[in-house]
C-alpha cells in the first residue's frame, strides 16, 4: 500500500479516486490485496486504465510541481524524502528551535516561520501561506497534527489557489462532527453503531 501511495503522487497519475478504489476493493474477499497491488502497479507504470476500473472519474488533483511541507520531524522528513524520489522540489518551514533540524536540511528550500512554540510557528497558517507564495509553491502537504485537520486552513489554501494535499474544509468539518459523520455514512449505506443520532442530545432525550 505504501508503493501505491507513492505512485499516486507521480505527476502523470494524479487520480486519487483510482487509488482509493484499489484500496477499498482490496478490503473485500472478492478482490484480494495481492490482486489490487498487482493491478495498481501495472496501471501506474503504463498509464493505462485498469480492467476493474469500470467508472473512471476525472481528477481535479493537479500535478504537484513544488511541494511545501507544513510540519516538522519524522513526518516532514518522510514526505520530503518521498517527494525527492519523485523529482518534486520541496520547501520546508521551521521554527527558531528547529533551525538545524533534519527536515529543514533535507528540503531544497527552508524558511523560518516564527518562535519555538507551535502557536508561534507551525499553527500560523497565514505565515505558511505567505511562504508558499514567496517560494512559488502551489501545493501544501500538512503532514499530520498541526494544520492537517484544520478546515479554515484547507479553505484558505483553496481560496488562494493552492492545493491542500488532503480533504477539503467541508469534509474536515463533517468528519469532525461525530453526529454529522454518522448521518453521512448512513446516507451512503455504510453500517454505523445503532443509536440515536438526532439534534436533541439532552440527558432527558
Amino acid at each position: 500500500l505504501h508503493e501505491l501511495t507513492l505512485a499516486s503522487m507521480r505527476p502523470q497519475y494524479q487520480c486519487r479516486n483510482r487509488l482509493l478504489g484499489f484500496l477499498l476493493r482490496s478490503r473485500t474477499p472478492r478482490f484480494p490485496v495481492a490482486q489490487a497491488v498487482a493491478e495498481a502497479r501495472a496501471c501506474f507504470s503504463t498509464g493505462n486504465k485498469c480492467a476493474s476500473e469500470t467508472e473512471p472519474r476525472a481528477s481535479s488533483f493537479e500535478p504537484i510541481k513544488k511541494l511545501l511541507v507544513a510540519n516538522r520531524g519524522e513526518i516532514a522528513c518522510r514526505v520530503i524524502t518521498t517527494a525527492k524520489k519523485l523529482g518534486i522540489p520541496t520547501v520546508a518551514v521551521y521554527s527558531d528551535a528547529d533551525r538545524y533540524s533534519k527536515h529543514a536540511q533535507l528540503a531544497d528550500e527552508s524558511f523560518c516561520i516564527g518562535g519555538a512554540a507551535a502557536r508561534d510557528s507551525y499553527l500560523r497558517y497565514e505565515t505558511i501561506l505567505a511562504v508558499a507564495k514567496k517560494a512559488g509553491v502551489r501545493s501544501i502537504h500538512p503532514g499530520y497534527g498541526f494544520l492537517s485537520e484544520n478546515a479554515v486552513f484547507s479553505d484558505l489554501c483553496a481560496k488562494e489557489g493552492i492545493q491542500f494535499v488532503g480533504p477539503p474544509g467541508s469534509a474536515i468539518r463533517s468528519m469532525g462532527d461525530k453526529a454529522e459523520a454518522k448521518r453521512i455514512m448512513s446516507a451512503a449505506g455504510v453500517p454505523v453503531v445503532p443509536g440515536y443520532h438526532g439534534e436533541d442530545q439532552s440527558e432527558e432525550r
